[in-house]
């Protein structure tokens, strides 16, 4: 097909069996839910086993992966030649029940990173939190591994983790190495594309689809955390336009750089020979590219290809919108 057919890419969502899901992501996504406790929906996703498939115009039925591999420059722009896939996975999490506590490695960690994938940091939207909802992040100061060990066998970790109750619109910041969880809330998260974790606790459940406790990576685990990393806060968001919307920075690293807007008003997305994605969590309205209109609605999330550049987002109401991007990194 010739490049230049490009356009906003919308992507059908991916659901995930996971113990401690619910149902809320119905209230998210139009695509129905299946049967059982759903507690993922990949929502942008370039992986070998759930690649994202395009559900609109030309290129409809075409994965991520051979949009990124097939067309680098024009999905890429200045970034092509940076990355070996398409770097961050961006999915919606319904955390019913809480999730194991848990870490991620860092990128320079090689010997726990399986071959192929990456480190994993990460970084939460908070949507609709529950009347039980907490968020655990970093350590207690002061814990080190034999604390957590000793934790371990008198099932006692959570005194070691260091909590908060989460509300709407909060950003948390989870750097690879941080010990986490989270309970009775529903988030976006945007992430290194990897699906490298560690368990370290599990509050001893057992998977009702198998009967047995889930495994455990406790020395893995273990091995990977930060104990520098303590009492994790939400973040504090940056302002960084006024006009003709407030535009928020929560986020700003080595892997990605997100922005919030709330408003009514017109305003433009995207940039210049680079990828940007968007993420509606509230209202609908409208991308105008080359005077077609695309309607976006809660829940979905539109990739900007590089080629594409700015483009005008028109909302019908107030609407909550993500821009997400990619740093160049190299």
């Amino acid at each position: 097909m010739n490049e230049s057919t490009f356009y906003p890419f919308f992507f059908t969502p991916i659901y995930q069996y996971r113990l401690w899901g619910g149902r809320r992501l119905s209230n998210l996504l139009t695509e129905p839910l299946p049967d059982g406790p759903v507690g993922e929906a990949w929502i942008l996703s370039d992986r070998d086993d759930h690649a994202s498939v395009v559900n609109n115009g030309l290129y409809k039925g075409i994965t991520l992966t051979d949009l990124f591999n097939q067309y680098p420059e024009s999905v890429m722009g200045r970034l092509a030649g940076n990355f070996d896939r398409f770097p961050l996975l961006l999915k919606f999490l319904d955390a019913q029940e809480v999730l194991s506590v848990q870490v991620h490695p860092s990128d320079d960690q090689k010997e726990y990173i399986p071959k192929g994938d990456t480190g994993k940091t990460e970084a939460w939207f908070v949507i609709e939190p529950g009347e039980k909802a907490l968020i655990y992040a970093g350590l207690t100061p002061g814990t080190n591994e034999q604390d957590l060990r000793i934790a371990l066998d008198e099932h006692k970790v959570a005194n070691y983790l260091h909590s908060f109750k989460p509300k709407s619109g909060d950003g948390v910041f989870i750097h690879s190495g941080t010990v986490h969880t989270l309970a009775d809330v529903v988030v976006f998260e945007v992430q290194e594309n990897s699906d490298t974790t560690y368990r370290l606790y599990d509050w001893d459940r057992t998977d009702a689809k198998t009967g047995k406790p889930r495994e455990l990576q406790i020395d893995k685990a273990l091995a990977c955390i930060d104990f520098s990393l303590v009492d994790i806060d939400p973040v504090k968001s940056e302002a960084t336009a006024t006009e003709p919307v407030l535009r928020e920075r929560y986020f700003n690293n080595e892997h990605f750089i997100l922005w919030r807007m709330y408003t009514a008003d017109q305003f433009t997305v995207g940039a210049e020979d680079e990828p940007r994605i968007l993420v509606c969590t509230e209202g609908n309205g409208q991308l105008d590219f080359k005077g077609t209109k695309y309607t976006f609605k809660k829940g979905d999330v539109v990739l900007l290809p590089a080629e594409i550049g700015v483009i005008k987002c028109i909302p019908q109401g107030k609407i909550n919108l993500l821009e997400i991007a990619i740093p160049e990194t190299k």
